[in-house]
This record gives structure tokens, sequence and C-alpha cells, in this order.
């Protein structure tokens, strides 16, 4: 199980507000802070933005605000564009997605080359639906249909590298499968709240790079008290040891990291459990057929 990664990547988290009833503000607002990051350091090769940044993070705002995914549509040709004009791997957060043959509402994250191409999308595939006493009761599936497949990234000029969707990241499964096929992270563009961020968001990261020692990313939309839906921000990046070596607050941020795959080598050698497990006692998730 060897991470795909060839050399150091530098990786920018934009962690803006995004969210708000103007869908064009929003895509706006996303491009200037990439070029606010791109200025900033140039070297970066990989970005990526929060969940559901171009639109309002409620369930009766989605299909609303929903596009069939093409290369004319509005937020799909303007993180295509933003792709190619800075060269860059990007992933696109997550914005409502129609199916139009089925009619469904998805939450979708689609994914650019540094040509402005679309290399794999995910649809979000765990629903958050939670009802958690004198905290928050959310059900996405009111509006919102389950993704049915994991997805995994292989770009050429950026590595391997898995994408979840906020909820996806309770599920282990995701991560297990794309760290065994080789990805070096666990991208995911995530909007918790403020009573799930506090409990568990830096638990679940850390968890996921540590079971698979590899990292692991999170990307949040900034705090908007003003909005119906309070994120937790914090967006970060967890190395392959559990440790977090970048962090955001609150607010409106931009934050890198620098990725290196010898320290994947390192971690991996040190407590080898990549080669340990006991496929004898229980099932391998990567291999199973679906």
């Amino acid at each position: 199980m060897s991470a795909v990664l060839k050399s150091k990547l530098k990786v920018a988290l934009i962690q803006l507000a995004g969210s708000a009833p103007d869908k064009n503000a929003n895509l706006t607002r996303a491009a200037q802070f990439i070029a606010k990051a791109m200025g900033a350091q140039p070297d970066t090769k990989l970005v990526v933005l929060p969940e559901c940044f171009n639109s309002p993070y409620a369930v009766d705002k989605f299909r609303e605000y929903a596009e069939v995914i093409t290369p004319d549509s509005p937020s799909v040709k303007a993180l295509s564009d933003i792709a190619r004009k800075w060269k860059i791997t990007l992933v696109g957060g997550s914005i409502p997605e129609l199916e139009p043959s089925t009619d469904k509402i998805y939450n979708t994250s689609v994914i650019f080359n540094e040509d402005g191409d679309i290399i794999g999308t995910h649809r979000k595939a765990h629903l958050f639906d939670i009802d958690i006493p004198n905290g928050i009761t959310f059900k996405e599936s009111i509006t919102l249909s389950a993704g049915d497949k994991n997805t995994l990234i292989d770009e050429p000029k950026v590595g391997k590298f898995g994408i979840g969707i906020c909820y996806d990241m309770r599920f282990p499964e995701l991560a297990m499968v794309n760290a065994r096929k080789g990805a070096f992270a666990m991208i995911y563009p995530s909007a918790f709240n403020t009573t799930t961020g506090p409990m568990h968001w830096h638990l679940l990261a850390k968890s996921r790079s540590i079971d698979n020692e590899i990292y692991t990313i999170l990307c949040s939309p900034a705090r908007n008290t003003a909005a119906s839906y309070h994120a937790y921000g914090h967006s970060l990046v967890v190395n392959p040891r559990g440790e977090i070596i970048a962090e955001a607050g609150e607010g409106e941020e931009i934050i890198y990291a620098e990725v290196d795959p010898e320290l994947i080598n390192q971690v991996r050698q040190a407590i080898p459990v990549t080669f340990q497990r006991r496929f004898d006692i229980y099932a391998d998730v990567s291999k199973i057929e679906v």
C-alpha cells in the first residue's frame, strides 16, 4: 500500500463564508480568495473549497440552487476557469447538483485539473440526517439523494487522493478503500456545525489519518452567524502521525500546508499497520466488489 505522491505538494484551503443567497457573488468571492492564495504562495498546486460554498446550506434551498453538471453550468464554468487560470488542481468544494434523468438532487464535489477539465465528481454518500437533543436537527434526505460510489482521483501532476463530503468522514470505509488503493490523502469539503464541530471535528480528522497513515484535509465554510446554519470553521490538515499541521480559526481565512510523501513512508515503516492487517480474520473492504 504505497501512497502515490512523488514529491512534496503545497495545498491551500479556502475557508470563505460563501453560502449567501447570491450565487454569482459566492462564485466571485471564491475566485477572489483563490487569486489571493496564489498571489501569496504561487507554488500551490492543490486548492480546496468548502462544502456548499455557492449556495445556502439549507434543505429548502438545495433544489433552487441546483445545477446540472455540464461544462457550461455557472458554477462548473467558474471553477474550470479558475483552475485553468492558476494551473491548479481544484477540489471545488461541493454544490447542489440536479440529475435531469431522475430529477434527483445531490450534494456534489467537482474536481478539476490545471487545464480546467473535470477529472472526477463525488456525490455525498452519507446524508446528514441527525437529531441531537438540545443540539441540532438536520435532515438532508428531505431534498437530497445519496451518491452510490467511492471516489478516488488519480491526477498525474498531483497524485492519488480520495474525496468525501462532510458526514462521509464519520464512515471510515471510504478512507480505508482509497488509502489501500494508493491515496496520499482524503479530502473532505465539510460544513460541521457548532454542535458537532466541537464534539468530533478534530477527532475524526486525526482518526482517518492514524487509521490509514495518510493526510486528512478538511475545508469548512467560515462561520456566519447571520445564516441559518452556523458552520464550525477550523479548516485543517492532519499528517499521517495524527498531528494537526495547519488550522484556521472561525472566520474567513486561507491556510497552507505541505504534504510530504517521505513522511508517509516514515510513519508506515515505524508503525507498519499497512501490512500487518489480518485479512484472514476480517475482510479487506478495498477488495469487495460493488
